[in-house]
């Protein structure tokens, strides 16, 4: 018998009511019916798969594209009582063999996995038994060649109509365009789907471009003035570290967060920043995506990102209990010409991938119209440094053809080598007088890389060596022999790059046959890139108009309170200084954070928030411990 979805919801969330579409979205997937939908960060895009799955008998396969996400996902479920399971990376075949026996036997209602998982005969044999009742494909925009985040193996999700086609399918996504929106439902044929889109209009995040030379002294104060929960997104592993010691070192409680620490350290950091033991995270931008944390008051992109998309989802991640919160980008003039190099300068073109593909056939002697299905292993640094190529292009121009399915590019590719500086600069030099031949290398290492003092940092030996004229086992041999020597902490993990050919040589013509399709792909991200550089520079349209009209809705009215409206409509000095006093008087009774003086007082958010900043500023007011302000005693 077949639960009702309210009951669902109060059951298991404690929520009376569900919020805008939800409810139509989920009696659509009860009535049988392919959905589509899209609903901003924080929009409960989860539950519209978790209660119809739970409504009725068998279990829901859902797709997801990150292992945090779906872990994230399984511990939410286990804590309410609902028996999920998860397949990650690193499980044994017994163990999964297992694990799927109690998809079959065992009552689970949900199946997390990811679309790599899903290629395996094993998984796909399993699922025709199962009694699916739903199909979930959760980050749908990574189906699509045109989304931001394209993951070649999700093209496969489309296999699940054939394992369980009595079963609908609900495909979900914080961002998508029009362009994307049809490609998600074309590659995964959906039938006649209905496409609900929820109004992306955030209206308690206050939208705001900063522009400031010296950025870290303004993170510094935006992070002193916000109270609760902080992110800070960069695009670079090493600079979450930096920004993460910086903040540490300016008094605040912070820790960073990348995909190249372990799990344990994982864990630790996001738990310490869940239970508040931590205020800021700082991280690349694949954290938060799946991680419920209502009190985030502040996310900054320090950085620009790559795209409309990526930024308004990461800056959604503020303000979900729908208090207050500040979605701040910092950025100067130089920022520009660096996204530019950064994510158009490592564009391989058509001209390129020949080239490439050309190389890759030469450096393996094979001979046009063969070389089909053989496999090899590509030194990678090797290669490129004997035809003078640049890593992150060639990277990048490799994994185009493995899209484009020209080669296969194993996942397990990696050449990442870390160290950091432990002996003093004082025992580094008597050090570098004892070992002649060992200086240039370490000469070379502390003029090309900056903090590494301070924490493990990422070094290429093989452009240390062509810097210090050594070979790159040169190089590698002087390391190891620090780290004997307790100079460096080092560590090392080389694995060559593992490719098979697809189809037999055929050059330029290889390439051609997906030529415009490049073109085409290339087009979007340079599009992308102007579309975030537009907004940036964009100081006339309130940014909050700014940002849904990107994303297809018009809206005629302005925030009033982002850098923009704020410029257009000037708060008076007279004003400001009578909101000052106000809060003046108000803390010099008790200590408040800044929600509480939004509340008491009767005037603009804005405008309590500018007075608040330019006390901080004057030394006037100052924060506690516990995020509240108190009077400056003089």
């Amino acid at each position: 018998m077949q639960q009702h979805p309210k009951d669902i919801l109060q059951k298991y969330w404690g929520f009376p009511d569900f919020k805008n579409s939800q409810e139509e979205i989920i009696s659509a997937v009860l009535n049988g019916q392919d959905v589509l939908a899209l609903l901003p960060t924080g929009g409960g895009k989860s539950l519209c798969y978790q209660i119809p799955a739970l409504a009725r008998e068998g279990i829901c396969i859902v797709v997801s594209p990150l292992i945090a996400l779906i872990r994230n996902q399984v511990e939410t479920l286990k804590k309410l009582g609902i028996k999920a399971i998860a397949l990650t990376g690193g499980i044994s075949f017994d163990e999964v063999n297992n694990l799927l026996d109690n998809c079959l036997y065992g009552n689970y209602k949900f199946l997390y996995l990811s679309p790599e998982r899903l290629q395996q005969e094993l998984i796909q044999e399993r699922i025709r038994q199962m009694n699916v009742n739903l199909i979930a494909i959760d980050e749908a925009h990574c189906i699509s060649q045109w989304g931001n985040d394209f993951r070649p193996a999700y093209l496969e999700c489309h296999i699940l109509k054939e394992l369980a086609p009595s079963a609908s399918m609900i495909a979900l996504t914080a961002t998508a365009t029009g362009m994307v929106v049809k490609d998600i439902c074309l590659n995964l044929n959906l039938e006649q789907p209905l496409v609900v889109k929820d109004s992306f209009s955030r209206n308690n995040i206050t939208f705001s471009v900063c522009w400031e030379e010296d950025k870290k002294y303004r993170l510094k104060e935006l992070c002193a003035q916000t109270n609760g929960s902080a992110i800070v997104y960069v695009r670079s592993r090493k600079m979450t570290m930096e920004l993460a010691y910086y903040l540490t070192q300016q008094g605040h409680t912070a820790t960073f967060f990348h995909g190249g620490i372990s799990k344990k350290d994982k864990d630790i950091r996001l738990n310490q920043w869940l239970e508040n033991k931590v205020k800021i995270m700082v991280a690349t931008n694949a954290f938060g995506m799946g991680i419920d944390k209502p009190d985030v008051g502040l996310v900054v992109h320090y950085q620009i990102p790559d795209s409309m998309e990526n930024y308004f989802q990461e800056a959604g991640r503020a303000g979900r209990d729908g208090n207050p919160a500040n979605a701040v980008l910092i950025t100067n003039q130089t920022d520009e010409t660096q996204v530019r190099k950064q994510f158009l300068g490592v564009l391989p073109d058509v001209d390129f991938l020949k080239l490439l593909y050309r190389k890759l056939a030469n450096y393996f002697q094979i001979p046009f119209g063969e070389g089909s299905g053989e496999t090899f292993q590509l030194p990678f640094n090797t290669f490129c440094d004997t035809y003078k190529l640049n890593t992150t292009l060639t990277y990048n121009g490799l994994r185009l053809l493995d899209q484009n399915s020209v080669i296969t590019l194993t996942e397990a590719f990696s050449q990442k080598t870390t160290i950091r500086m432990i002996a003093s600069k004082h025992n580094i030099f008597a050090y570098l007088e004892k070992n002649e031949k060992s200086a240039p290398t370490i000469q070379t290492i502390l003029r090309t890389y900056g903090g590494i003092f301070d924490f493990d940092t990422k070094i290429n030996p093989l452009l240390i060596g062509r810097k210090a004229n050594k070979t790159e086992n040169e190089v590698i041999e002087v390391l190891e022999q620090l780290e004997k020597d307790e100079i460096i902490e080092y560590h090392a993990q080389h694995s060559d790059l593992e490719i098979t050919f697809l189809v037999p040589r055929e050059d330029e013509r290889t390439i051609n046959i997906f030529a415009k399709k490049i073109k085409q792909i290339q087009q979007v991200k340079k599009d992308n890139v102007e579309s975030i550089l537009g907004y940036i520079k964009n100081n006339t349209l309130c940014r909050n108009r700014q940002l849904l009209n990107y994303f297809g809705e018009t809206n005629e009215e302005n925030c009033g309170k982002c850098d923009v409206c704020i410029k257009k409509n000037p708060v008076g000095n007279d004003i400001i200084r009578i909101i000052e006093q106000d809060i003046l008087q108000i803390l010099m009774v008790k200590k408040v954070n800044s929600r509480g003086l939004i509340k008491l007082l009767t005037y603009k958010e804005s405008s309590v928030i500018l007075a608040i900043q330019r006390l901080l500023e004057d030394r006037r007011i100052k924060v506690n411990t516990i995020n509240q302000y108190e009077i400056i005693e003089r």
